[in-house]
């Protein structure tokens, strides 16, 4: 799917602005919509299975490299 350009917005400051004022109008310039697109929750894999799956991993690797020796 393709991106829409709106979907990154843009922020607009005073040529040669300071860092202060670009910060300023960063604040100023975040709304409650920008927010939103970070606060959504995504489905969650428990750290367990995540652990368990790594250890298989390195469990596969080391074999791997026990034979080539």
């Amino acid at each position: 799917m393709r991106k829409k350009k709106d979907d990154i917005p843009r922020l607009y400051v005073r040529e040669g602005a300071t860092l202060k004022e670009i910060y300023a109008e960063a604040r100023k310039q975040f709304t409650a919509a920008d927010l939103q697109k970070y606060t959504v929750d995504e489905p969650m894999v428990p750290m367990e299975k995540v652990l368990a799956e790594m250890e298989a991993i390195q469990k596969k690797g080391t074999r791997k490299g026990r034979r080539k020796k």
